[in-house]
């Protein structure tokens, strides 16, 4: 947000996974429990990371609001990927993280940053950097909720929600390090159950329905002893 000695946000998420390996290593941990880790709906973490790390322009109202629905969307992804793999560390973190950051954005048509917050971070310019931001007006709503949070030094203006997420980042990095972690299994869906493989717990597979047995003819004794007319 900020044109002058500004990171972008993506290496600031690269210097906490990696201070978090540091922390979870120094602490006795091991890169071999992320072998360990199941994961689900990876493609819908990438697509909803891709569309964070895309710039999408806008120049008008319209414009502006197609791509606040766009990045609406793509926190939409990132929450669906977050609450199917609820299991892990710091799951619930990063999905409040997420979602203070949907509704901020559904709201405003995109993420409202104040103009003190520019300053304080060290910017010399009220102007936005891309058209996933807008400068906060009289009309933005939950403006605490947007970009109001510097950080000096990186050029860079966090919101609350950011901040929520990147520490349930941090903690899950940390957490899966340490091996302090559960295996991730997903159910199947309970609307339309699937084969999962023999591998999966029995408990995890579609139960077979039970048929009814079939009608036996039972002879009266008299007819066995051949007394029946």
């Amino acid at each position: 947000m900020v044109r002058r000695r500004r990171i972008e946000p993506v290496l600031l998420v690269v210097a906490i996974i990696v201070g978090a390996l540091a922390v979870g290593l120094l602490a006795g941990g091991s890169l071999r429990s992320f072998e360990r880790v199941r994961m689900h709906w990876w493609g819908v973490a990438a697509l909803g990371l891709l569309i964070q790390v895309v710039q999408i322009p806008w120049v008008d109202g319209e414009s502006r609001l197609v791509s606040g629905l766009v990045v609406a969307g793509s926190y939409g992804l990132l929450m669906a990927f977050v609450a199917v793999n609820r299991r892990v560390p710091a799951a619930f973190l990063m999905f409040v993280g997420l979602a203070l950051n949907l509704v901020v954005v559904g709201l405003n048509g995109g993420m409202p940053v104040t103009a003190e917050a520019i300053r304080a971070a060290g910017g010399e310019s009220y102007q936005v950097a891309d058209g996933r931001h807008h400068l906060a007006n009289d009309d933005t709503v939950l403006v605490a909720l947007g970009d109001t949070i510097p950080v000096p030094g990186l050029g860079l203006v966090l919101s609350p929600g950011d901040v929520v997420l990147y520490a349930g980042v941090a903690w899950f990095v940390v957490a899966i390090t340490l091996g302090r972690f559960r295996e991730n299994r997903r159910p199947p869906a309970r609307a339309f159950p699937m084969y999962r493989g023999k591998h999966e717990p029995s408990r995890y597979r579609p139960k077979p329905r039970l048929s009814a047995p079939p009608a036996v003819a039972v002879r009266s004794a008299g007819a066995r002893w051949g007394t029946e007319p």
